[in-house]
């Protein structure tokens, strides 16, 4: 045996100098259906050397499924999603990609001096960007990913300009990783070749008991937020950061998240239960800081939320109606799910005082959200 080969087989016997790292566990592709006008839809399957599982469809960014253990150690699907795609094109999809403005704008918005009228309901609200929504879109693949401590993918959005009324061709390229310490990321990064606003966020909906369940009013809530965004009765804010303190959206210590669901306070009406924007406390601007925390107190499945974004809606599934169906054939109703949704506020670009969307070309927007697992 020549030199090279003696090296080479020493390498391969010994598993060390030059050898090529241990991954941390698997990505697959398969196809999980199609989208209404047939193109196919792909499931992307991410594993982990601890026994995790996520998964992700390139319709919608759509997470569908995020495996933790409790405390006897078995897996349970944290996220809620529906069965297939039959079942996700008859009743919308959840747990998705929003934009290209997460949450509410009221008639439009004016930008260096323009104004852009977007689509609205009656009452001049715009939700989620408007149709199409993202959340219902084909993404492009651009890689999956294994490394010695992760596994995930990138899936690309081109919102054109003018799309949904606003302006400028916005590139979105979101990545979602599964590690080795129990986290599940989004990574978002965003361009544009013209002044446009961007909100992007994902409508996760958490039950920390598992996806069918039932309601997740025994679990515990934290949110790391001394104020909140009031709105009118159509949910826009006015413009006031409020204090928590004294009322039902008082989450700075650990609370069922059914004890004050039946508030009367006027906030709880409006929503029809929890669906509000909190200001979240943060070290600095853009600092990726905890700012959630759910515990089913039955598993010890906890769910402790990061992100770089300065607030975070609640959301407490208060229009869930049956009609979304499990894997397991359980149907999903209100307060199956609570929604955490990371992201600017409601409005912002009506509301100068507000953190600024405005997306500049040149400029990359990014912003991350990670899902960190524990046992209580």
């Amino acid at each position: 045996m020549n030199r090279l080969g003696a090296a080479a087989a020493a390498i391969f016997l010994c598993g060390c100098v030059g050898a090529v790292p241990a991954l941390a566990g698997t990505v697959d592709q398969k196809v999980f259906g199609a989208a209404r006008d047939g193109t196919p839809v792909h499931i992307f399957t991410m594993t982990n050397n601890k026994g995790m599982r996520a998964q992700v469809l390139d319709y919608g960014g759509i997470i569908c499924d995020v495996e933790a253990p409790g405390r006897d150690g078995k897996m349970a699907n944290v996220v809620l999603c529906q069965k297939d795609m039959a079942n996700i094109l008859a009743t919308g999809p959840m747990s998705a990609l929003t934009g290209r403005y997460a949450n509410r704008l009221f008639h439009g918005f004016t930008l260096d001096g323009k104004h852009y009228p977007l689509a609205e309901n009656p009452a001049g609200v715009t939700l989620h960007g408007g149709r199409p929504g993202y959340s219902s879109r084909v993404l492009q693949t651009v890689k999956t990913f294994q490394t010695a401590t992760t596994a995930g993918v990138t899936l690309r959005l081109v919102s054109p300009d003018g799309d949904q009324g606003f302006p400028g061709t916005l590139t979105v390229d979101v990545t979602y990783t599964l590690t080795d310490d129990s986290d599940f990321r989004i990574d978002y990064k965003a361009t544009t070749d013209k002044p446009t606003v961007v909100n992007l966020t994902n409508h996760t909906y958490y039950n920390l008991a598992g996806n069918g369940s039932g309601s997740v009013e025994p679990q515990l809530l934290t949110l790391m937020a001394d104020s909140y965004t009031p709105t009118d009765k159509l949910q826009i804010p006015t413009g006031a950061i409020a204090p928590v303190a004294g009322t039902a959206l008082d989450f700075r210590t650990p609370k069922p998240i059914g004890r004050d669901l039946r508030s009367s306070e006027e906030q709880m009406l409006i929503g029809q239960g929890y669906d509000q924007n909190f200001v979240l406390k943060k070290s600095r601007p853009g600092a990726l800081d905890l700012a959630a925390r759910i515990t089913d107190p039955a598993s010890g499945r906890t769910l402790e939320l990061y992100t770089t974004q300065p607030g975070v809606q609640i959301y407490s599934s208060n229009h869930l109606n049956g009609t979304g169906i499990t894997p397991s054939g359980r149907t999903l109703r209100a307060t199956d799910g609570m929604a955490l949704e990371t992201q600017h506020f409601p409005d912002s670009p009506n509301h100068p005082d507000f953190p600024s969307t405005v997306l500049r070309p040149g400029e990359t927007f990014t912003s991350t959200t990670m899902m960190h697992f524990t046992v209580q």
